[in-house]
């Protein structure tokens, strides 16, 4: 299977200075840094974040009984 993944990463700047920075596809994915690179770099620490957060959050609504249930890392990578 040949999957591709592509996320759009929108960064501007912020009027008190800096960068602002959100990926476009996922709501709540956002942040800032003093420089462009710093924005990035922020940006995948705080999709990582996020991603950690709602797999935390998943495996507390799932509880202890996963009968039946299919978990496992999907690699988006080609």
């Amino acid at each position: 299977m040949n999957i591709k993944l592509k996320l759009t990463a929108v960064i501007q700047p912020a009027k008190e200075g800096g960068f602002i920075a959100f990926i476009e596809e996922i709501p709540g994915v956002n942040t800032q840094g003093e420089t462009v690179e710093e924005a990035k770099e922020n940006l995948f620490d705080a999709l990582n974040l996020s991603m950690d957060y709602h797999r935390e959050k998943v495996e507390k609504m799932l509880g202890k009984d996963t009968k039946g249930i299919i978990r496992e890392e999907f690699d988006f990578s080609t």
